[in-house]
């Protein structure tokens, strides 16, 4: 009988056992599933919908520089310092930047390189899809795109032109040389928005003047395809869900280009496009799993460097979804333009031409301030010394340049300590007890 209970007993644990997964195969199982699904389809029709009818060229830089968000901050602080180079002074310049050939290639449209760098979230969400996922995005821009078409605004025009192959929809420049970039709301060119919880964003750039208008589209000047562009490798490969790269795409724009620098990054022949965390810059990733498929765990190192080119406080990672779609940085006076501005102000250290010093000495007169205002403060309380100190609590740097005032008051102060210890009375301000009790009612 005790057998036979015994033996009951390890077939029901043993059943359990094949039937209830372990705690931390559940656990292991669940954080899997999280991780591939870090954006969710709603986030992506969001998050691409102001780039997924650019022409192909362009979009694809767009994807592989959004990677690289510390040197797209670098790469519009140094266009805007250095809008006059040209044509070979131009390229001199570029082959002494460190930065990604996508990035480089970004510096032909600076409206395109400003935005990117000033919409910093929006940039770095781009950039943490496509990391992710490569497939998802490129797919979301068909359907995207299939969108707009259906609604009558995606269709061939002076500027561009419309290729439908095996069901993938093409967007090509109608002269080879010259690319134009589309304005458009997309709350507009893609018909009636279908995920109401997850708006899309406002257009990104208002229709410039005397804009060609077709539909809900807009176009303005051209853009020559100049030395800046012969940085551009990527090419959609929309069958494979993936961008590829061709080191020697351009040659013809660009010749001057030394492309055995890139060899390491970009072996000759091409192929499909493999993220360089080097020129990540100590950005973190967004999620775990990214992070170890590159080797880079979310460090605390990696969390100040994100915060440091942002110049800001992360604040949650807000992102454009559940009706925070519209434009984070663009309308002045905002909370959202402070940070930008706050950004901008913290990124001095990665302008060209512009080091640190100015920032060591800020700092230097800030302690030197704060310092002046502490020694006062340690005054005994009750004692002028210990007033002006108390005064100084509110701005630390209003005693800079009273040296003399702030020795009368020392002066004081020590004449007040002098009396209270040798029993006498505080000159002309009551017992030291009362300006002391008068003092701590102060604090």
């Amino acid at each position: 009988m005790e057998v036979r209970k015994k033996f009951f007993h390890w077939m029901t644990w043993l059943l359990v056992g094949l039937l209830v997964a372990p705690p931390w195969a559940i656990a292991q199982g669940k954080q899997g599933t999280e991780e591939l699904k870090i954006f969710n389809q709603e986030e992506l029709d969001q998050l691409l919908a102001p780039i997924a009818l650019y022409p192909d060229g362009l979009l694809s830089q767009i994807l592989i520089a959004s990677t690289y968000p510390l040197e797209i901050v670098q790469a519009d602080r140094w266009t805007r310092q250095n809008k006059n180079l040209k044509g070979d002074a131009l390229t001199q310049a570029l082959e002494k930047q460190n930065w990604d050939p996508s990035v480089k290639s970004l510096v032909n449209f600076p409206q395109v390189l400003e935005m990117m760098g000033e919409k910093l979230d929006w940039t770095e969400r781009l950039g943490d899809a496509f990391l992710a996922s490569e497939k998802n995005v490129m797919d979301t821009v068909q359907k995207l795109r299939l969108k707009a078409q259906e609604a009558g605004n995606l269709k061939n025009t002076e500027q561009q032109k419309v290729i439908v192959q095996e069901k993938i929809i093409i967007i090509q420049p109608a002269q080879p040389q010259v690319i134009y970039v589309p304005t458009y709301s997309p709350a507009v060119v893609y018909g009636p928005w279908w995920w109401p919880a997850y708006p899309p964003p406002p257009p990104f750039f208002p229709p410039p003047p005397g804009a060609a208008m077709y539909g809900a589209m807009a176009f303005g000047a051209g853009v020559a395809m100049g030395a800046a562009w012969g940085y551009a490798w990527g090419n959609c490969n929309w069958h494979g869900g993936s961008v590829n790269y061709n080191v020697n795409q351009n040659i013809n724009i660009n010749n001057n280009i030394n492309r055995n620098n890139y060899a390491k990054q970009y072996p000759s022949g091409g192929g499909s496009w493999q993220h360089d965390v080097n020129h990540r810059k100590g950005v973190s990733y967004r999620d775990q799993s990214t992070a170890q498929k590159y080797n880079r765990g979310s460090s605390s190192e990696a969390a100040k460097s994100r915060e440091a080119y942002r110049g800001r406080p992360e604040q949650g990672s807000q992102n454009l979804s559940k009706g925070a779609g519209g434009d984070r940085t663009s309308k002045p006076g905002t909370a959202q333009t402070r940070d930008l501005q706050t950004s901008k102000a913290g990124q001095r250290d990665i302008q060209p031409g512009r080091g640190t010093a100015g920032g060591t000495g800020q700092q230097a007169s800030q302690q030197k301030a704060v310092g002046a205002g502490q020694q006062a403060s340690q005054q005994k309380p009750g004692s002028a010394g210990g007033q002006a100190g108390q005064q100084r609590k509110d701005n630390a740097f209003s005693g800079i340049g009273n040296g003399k005032q702030t020795q009368t008051n020392s002066s004081r102060g020590s004449a007040s300590r002098s009396s209270k210890s040798s029993g006498g009375r505080a000159p002309s301000g009551g017992s030291s007890s009362s300006g002391s009790r008068s003092g701590e009612g102060r604090k």
